[in-house]
């Protein structure tokens, strides 16, 4: 437990700003139901605004982090707040599909700007607790997306649209705080980055471009199972578990809350065991979890499936971006780009194709890819060698 004190106090600043950008991006697939009832929607065109937020995210999410570490941008951390908030305030006024659409865009295009200059910030000022840091960097994420969902159910299903609203305002007060913080941050990152550069000269850094794209696989697979659980849970709990609109966006934010634990979880044993080794027991642990979440009938039951789904998709996330940037030695920006940008969107690709076959075969029928991809992460986990450098086991 001493360690959790050597994170350096400014990450959690971050931490408020990670929680700001995604509480928005979790708020839409909560909201999936009432755009369904109010803009007669069918499940592929509901899902499409799930394709519409990671849309933008994916293409420009690794320019961003490739830009980032060319010309590092700090003020794109409090853009990317204030973006995902006001979009998000937008569509409590509007019953437009393609408002909703274009919105939806434009949320996961300020997901896309925050994250990879975040995370390399914190990389910078973390010193060699990365695993920790990240994770602690990475509960702000998980936090905001189990609040998310239960603020928007509330404000669709329980009392007013228009308290979207406040989505923007506490975006607005969030990033107004990092932008405050921010020049003492990058005196403390330029501090680290001399003293990194004297320890391992910028020649001395390669790129594993192998070992990253092995861990590609992974990236995609968790990311679909992120996606698509954070996608479609409210409406399988619906029409699969017969239980109410609000109690399906109860469930999400269940699935986040824990998520959260284990997300610094994941950091604090990564450090201890190895990054490789929490990611390959994630994978093997997501395969039985997401078989019989896919089979269950009984609401008590898939909530409790529930916590090993949620150790699976969450535990390995910090390995992951540490991986990453690890592997990318001379392109953090870019690595961060990837795994933690991507990897809570590239999934979100699949959501339309999941959408059309919950239409054509049912919800239940359409979410047997989740254990699946499941088995080729599995797979994908054991091809992945721990890499040797500082920062790892």
């Amino acid at each position: 437990m001493k360690n959790i004190n050597r994170i350096n106090p400014l990450v959690y600043l971050f931490t408020l700003g990670h929680f700001a950008t995604d509480w928005s991006q979790g708020a839409i697939p909560a909201l999936l139901p009432y755009f369904i009832a109010v803009c007669h929607l069918n499940y592929q065109d509901a899902a499409s605004l799930i394709f519409a937020n990671i849309l933008l995210a994916s293409i420009s999410q690794p320019i961003f982090g490739y830009y980032s570490d060319k010309v590092s941008k700090p003020w794109f951390v409090s853009v990317g707040p204030v973006i995902c908030g006001l979009t998000l305030a937008v569509i409590a006024f509007t019953t437009n599909y393609w408002v909703i659409f274009v919105c939806s865009m434009l949320s996961g295009l300020g997901s896309s700007i925050f994250h990879p200059e975040a995370a390399l910030m914190v990389n910078k000022i973390s010193g060699k607790y990365k695993g920790q840091a990240l994770a602690s960097f990475s509960v702000g994420g998980n936090v905001g997306f189990a609040v998310g969902p239960l603020v928007a159910g509330l404000c669709a299903y329980e009392f007013d649209i228009h308290g979207l609203v406040v989505f923007g305002i506490v975006n607005v007060l969030l990033a107004g705080v990092l932008y405050y913080f921010m020049p003492q941050v990058l005196a403390q990152a330029a501090t680290a980055e001399t003293a990194e550069q004297k320890a391992h000269p910028v020649d001395s850094r390669r790129n594993d471009w192998v070992s990253f794209g092995k861990l590609s696989i992974a990236i995609a697979v968790r990311s679909l199972a992120f996606k698509i659980t954070n996608s479609f849970i409210p409406i399988f709990w619906i029409t699969e578990l017969h239980a109410s609109a609000s109690t399906g966006s109860l469930a999400l934010t269940i699935l986040f809350s824990i998520g959260a634990v284990f997300t610094y979880v994941g950091g604090l044993m990564a450090d201890r065991l190895g990054f490789v080794r929490v990611m390959r027991l994630s994978f093997i642990i997501m395969v039985p979890a997401m078989f019989f979440l896919t089979h269950s009938q009984n609401i008590w039951l898939a909530m409790l499936l529930l916590i090993p789904v949620a150790f699976s998709i969450f535990t390995p996330y910090s390995p992951i971006v540490v991986l990453g940037q690890t592997y990318l030695a001379k392109n953090v920006g870019f690595a961060s780009g990837v795994t933690m940008g991507l990897g809570t969107t590239l999934g979100g690709l699949m959501a339309p194709v999941v959408g059309r076959a919950a239409d054509a075969w049912g919800m239940g029928a359409a979410l047997q890819i989740l254990w699946v991809a499941a088995i080729f992460g599995a797979v994908a986990s054991f091809m992945i060698s721990e890499p040797r450098a500082e920062g790892t086991k």
